[in-house]
Formats: C-alpha cells, structure tokens, sequence
C-alpha cells in the first residue's frame, strides 16, 4: 500500500470518522507523520508528511566530510 496514493482516505471520496481516516492514514505511511488538527477541540484536518529513506552506498561522499 506503500505510496498509492489513490488508495488514501479522502481521495477516493470516502466519508469515514476521523478515527478511521488516522488509523488508515498511520497505516499508510511508513516513514513520517500523521498530525491532527483540532479546532474548538473539533477535528478539523488531518495532514500526513511522508519521507523516503535510501539505504547508504560507498559512493555516499558528502562535501566536507572525511573519506
């Protein structure tokens, strides 16, 4: 499920709770964040950050670092 994002909650025009959209939304997203946004103690948005991880490699020279 892992970067499909047509399969995201909302995007497909669904109407579920809050709940369910976070779980599904944390079930989703493999590096990152899911944050809920409240309002008057109303949930208001739910906003995801996704980050990608890439696996070291022994080019991996970075400008200022000691080889």
């Amino acid at each position: 499920m892992y970067g499909d994002k047509n399969n995201l909650p909302g995007v497909s025009g669904e109407n579920l709770p809050w709940h369910e959209l976070v779980t599904r939304y944390v079930g989703s997203v493999r590096y990152g964040a899911v944050e809920i946004v409240l309002h008057d103690s109303r949930v208001i948005q739910i906003e995801t950050t996704e980050r990608f991880r890439f696996p070291k490699t022994q080019d991996d020279h970075r400008p200022g670092r000691a080889q």
